[in-house]
């Protein structure tokens, strides 16, 4: 009787415990698929952070990079304050000295400052596992030495321009289009229609001031010098779409000290004709 009831008590028990290691991983399923949906391929501005003062984007970025997407694979693009960091590695610096190892190149990044001024820094094209969550980035630079650093990738915004409907784009060719210009004291205006280029599906338009008092334009963040102060100040500025307002800055000297005065152009596709 005694051998019966520890047979009993000892079935019991197993029963006991393979029914709650059935329901730990019924239980567990859904924690396991429970994953933060990937954002849709396309570009994004979000925030990048680190741990460490010395290894920050640069200050015309405002703390943010380009973020894309394409095939649910995530790589966000930064400029750096300067040259000084020769490489990047996905991963710890004791990683990244190892043969083989992976590094990560730099580009060459031209970054306009809120003077104006413009400078050629290093940028990065950083692989991102997970938005939200921290991960190591070893950084190399002119000393020889490696560096362990955490880094995270924050606020991923959809760029306005990627959420847009498909701009129209017109052919390769020269042509005439007509051009709005809106901001300023009004004192100022722009000859239209004007000329635009488009060359490899690139546009550019030539822009001539009213005024021969402006030395040079800022366009999504490319410094345009003046070509000309004949009849005017005369600019070629990039046109990232038509029928789309472009937000631009003009620098004049017709004041005691310069100014920057922000102003919008708006191309309209529907008058443009081929020049000639």
């Amino acid at each position: 009787m005694k051998r019966t009831l520890t047979l009993i008590l000892t079935v019991l028990m197993l029963c006991t415990l393979l029914f709650g290691c059935g329901q730990k991983s019924v239980d567990g399923d859904p924690q396991d698929t429970n994953t933060e949906p990937a954002l849709a391929d396309g570009v994004y501005t979000a925030d990048f952070n680190t741990d460490s003062s010395m290894f920050h984007v640069n200050e015309a970025c405002k703390g943010k990079g380009t973020l894309t997407v394409e095939n649910g694979q995530m790589t966000i693009h930064i400029s750096l304050p300067s040259k000084s960091i020769l490489n990047l590695f996905c991963g710890t610096a004791e990683d990244a000295r190892k043969d083989g190892a992976a590094l990560l190149q730099p580009t060459t990044d031209t970054v306009t400052y809120s003077d104006g001024l413009s400078e050629e820094v290093n940028g990065f094209d950083i692989p991102v596992p997970a938005l939200d969550e921290e991960f190591d980035v070893a950084i190399i630079g002119t000393k020889g030495k490696w560096y362990d650093h955490k880094v995270s990738v924050t606020n991923a915004v959809l760029k306005e321009d990627a959420a847009a409907a498909p701009a129209e784009t017109l052919v390769d060719g020269t042509y005439t289009i007509a051009v709005t210009l809106e901001g300023g004291s009004g004192k100022a205006n722009i000859q239209s229609p004007c000329t635009l280029t488009v060359a490899d599906g690139k546009m550019t338009a030539t822009i001539v001031w009213s005024s021969s008092h402006y030395d040079y334009m800022l366009v999504d963040g490319e410094r345009c010098d003046v070509l000309s102060t004949e009849n005017g100040s005369t600019f070629e500025i990039p046109v990232a779409a038509l029928d789309t307002p472009l937000a631009v800055v003009g620098d004049t000297t017709a004041m005691s000290t310069p100014h920057e005065i922000d102003y919008t152009l708006t191309f309209d596709a529907s008058s443009a004709e081929v020049n000639g």
